[in-house]
């Protein structure tokens, strides 16, 4: 099984308990503190994730980690039970996963819009807002340059493309003269 399917698998289970026991945002916000503070340490990481450590070894550390952190129940539990398993190397992926399906819940897509030129802030949240509409979600927008448009932009949301480069207009007008003539 994948890492990301594992992760997939944990994440739901875990929103479902964080939602009717717990505070799913702090639960997030526990996960991305024991996530960076394991990035943050090599040994830290190694020793989790290596199988030379006795499961109760690494299971005592997410503990004290846990504690430390003030971790919400079903999110030591859960770290806990992995440390056990030895399958806390998906400890990035699980994290990833949990805030996909934490904005989801929430009704909110994240996207991506590309541009010839940065675009200015309130016009990323003109196209945050344009989009919302149009896909019904509240709409998150991360936005990056490409030297390789002409102008225009193109966002993505899920596997949706929105393209209102200028190359692909001139394509469709190009398209339009063929079929006239």
């Amino acid at each position: 099984m994948s890492v990301r399917t594992s992760a997939t698998r944990y994440a739901r289970a875990l929103l479902d308990v964080a939602l009717r026991e717990s505070d799913p945002q702090k639960i997030e916000r526990d996960l991305s503190s024991f996530v960076d503070a394991v990035n943050g340490s090599v040994e830290l990481e190694r020793t989790l994730t290596s199988p030379r450590i006795p499961a109760s070894v690494r299971q005592g550390i997410v503990e004290a980690m846990a504690k430390q952190i003030g971790m919400e129940a079903p999110a030591a539990k859960l770290l806990g039970l992995l440390a056990g398993r030895g399958r806390l190397e998906i400890y990035n992926e699980l994290l990833a996963v949990y805030r996909e399906r934490l904005l989801a819940h929430r009704g909110i897509v994240k996207g991506s819009v590309a541009s010839a030129a940065p675009l200015a802030p309130e016009k990323v949240s003109a196209l945050e807002r344009s989009l919302s509409i149009a896909t019904g979600k509240q709409v998150q927008l991360e936005a990056t340059v490409d030297p390789t448009l002409l102008g225009g932009v193109v966002a993505r949301i899920g596997s949706t493309v929105y393209d209102g480069s200028i190359r692909t207009q001139l394509q469709k007008i190009r398209q339009q003269l063929i079929e006239t003539t």
